[in-house]
């Protein structure tokens, strides 16, 4: 019987071993996509206390802001909301979540926090009610006096080199500036360019937000959707001009419906008048901006990340309660492979499709998604169209095998650009050491079936593209 979280962790072979600790192990990491707070990386915040890092909560202005997946398990072990995102007791809160990690077998969650105790804290035995009070009293003594358990500690502990954040367009981006002239830090936090919420016309916030952007840009108003489209340009202009590499879109589903430009005006000034659309003329107004912005990031080099099949918000009555983005969203399911085809053929047509990254959280797209990325790819770069790490609920070792075993069978593993967090907590970069692990082994695996030869140079080029290099190369970095 293997030992639980030993030094060959998910790695079952001999092959697995050497591939990963020779040559992915000690890269560094490359998280293109995450929700770190650039505000909290500048100004190197530290943490009260274990229950703090790993659970956030309910913060001071009302909102919520933590690790949804922690929250989603301790609902499922009957845990009330207050001991969830409350944040009255952390130790009986913490108390909560160490019964209910006890029966997270098979869960990712199980594997990330033990992960995390080992390479933060330095505690390798399995947390469980018996240890539980000195795990809690040894992490929070470290963070109260370890100078590596700030924020920016944990960034550098983690070997991470390049952080993409997730922002809005009207974001002044003065925490990035500040990050960008401190000498002091040494890896690199750039902004991504997030415009959700001018593509989603259908929203009550509609109005509200084009007349932030229009602020922002120093118009009095947006009258027609070309204005909307210039602002937004502006605003990549003023991305770029701060280190922007990367867009993201979270879509429910990718919208393609080409429509008349007055038709397209006529929906724009009815939703700025409060009158509900039709899906028309809402699939009309997101299809006009997403090939738009599809052609400025491609001018820009920006490479455009595609998020969708997510069900949002979909418990009423907590949303009522609890507000947006807390842990209630489900995995969705939608036929998007002909419109996507159809977007990134529409911007290939004039020669102005992006690099860009496709992510489902169906996992039922997997193929889908692989046979259309090698539709679109060209000589701009290797792997110009790329099938992103199996994201969000998918995040598991099976979802991640299933994931690259598809994008293997149908594409190029080997220029595939590897691992993210997508995450909002700073010792969640363990999840690359996971990710590495699983990638190694099942490579391993194929090497000794005698299914890939066992050739040292192109497994070492394979490994450390994936876990390093391809990603460094598509974002520039």
């Amino acid at each position: 019987m293997k030992k639980f979280l030993d030094d060959d962790f998910l790695l079952n072979n001999d092959t697995a071993k050497h591939l990963y600790n020779d040559y992915a192990k000690d890269l560094p990491i490359i998280d293109y996509h995450c929700h770190l707070s650039p505000k909290e990386i500048y100004e190197d915040v530290r943490f009260d206390s274990l229950g703090d890092v790993w659970f956030g909560g309910k913060q001071a202005d009302g909102t919520y802001a933590g690790d949804h997946y922690k929250w989603r398990l301790m609902r499922s072990n009957g845990m009330s909301e207050d001991m969830v995102t409350g944040r009255d007791d952390e130790y009986k809160r913490f108390e909560g979540f160490v019964d209910t990690l006890s029966l997270a077998v098979g869960n990712p969650m199980y594997h990330w926090c033990h992960l995390e105790l080992k390479k933060y804290f330095g505690i390798d035995e399995p947390l469980n009610p018996a240890n539980r009070k000195a795990v809690w009293d040894k992490c929070n003594e470290m963070l109260k006096n370890d100078p590596t358990l700030s924020a920016r500690g944990l960034i550098r502990k983690s070997n991470a080199e390049y952080i993409g954040t997730t922002d809005d367009p009207t974001d002044s981006l003065e925490w990035h500036e500040k990050i960008a002239a401190d000498e002091s830090i040494d890896f690199i936090v750039r902004p991504s360019f997030r415009p959700d919420k001018a593509i989603n016309i259908q929203k009550p916030e509609f109005m509200d937000y084009i007349g932030k952007l229009a602020s922002v840009t120093g118009k009095e108003s947006l009258d027609t959707v070309q204005d909307v489209i210039d602002a937004l340009q502006s605003r990549i202009e003023f991305f770029v001009s701060r280190g922007c590499v990367a867009s993201d879109h979270g879509l429910d589903y990718v919208p393609f419906r080409m429509m008349p430009g007055e038709a397209v005006d006529a929906a724009y000034k009815k939703a700025l008048r409060g009158e509900k659309l039709t899906v028309e003329e809402i699939e009309g107004y997101q299809t006009k901006l997403l090939i738009a912005l599809g052609k400025a990031y491609h001018k820009h080099g920006i490479a455009m990340e595609l998020h969708y099949s997510c069900m949002r918000n979909m418990n009423e009555r907590k949303l009522a309660e609890l507000g947006p983005d807390t842990g209630y969203d489900l995995m969705g399911q939608n036929d998007s492979a002909r419109s996507l085809a159809a977007l990134l053929s529409e911007l290939d047509k004039t020669d102005e499709l992006p690099k860009t990254i496709i992510f489902s959280l169906d996992p039922t797209d997997n193929a889908l998604i692989d046979t259309i990325i090698g539709g679109f790819q060209s000589s701009e770069i290797p792997g110009k169209i790329q099938h992103g790490a199996a994201w969000w609920f998918n995040d598991s070792k099976p979802g991640m095998k299933e994931h690259m075993r598809s994008l293997a069978s149908l594409g190029l593993l080997g220029n595939f650009i590897g691992m993210l967090t997508d995450s909002r907590s700073f010792l969640s970069y363990t999840r690359h050491e996971y990710f590495r692990r699983i990638m190694c082994n099942m490579i391993g695996e194929w090497v000794e079936n005698g299914e890939y030869p066992n050739d040292e140079a192109a497994l070492k080029r394979i490994v450390q593209g994936i876990s390093y290099y391809n990603a460094k190369r598509y974002f520039g970095i």
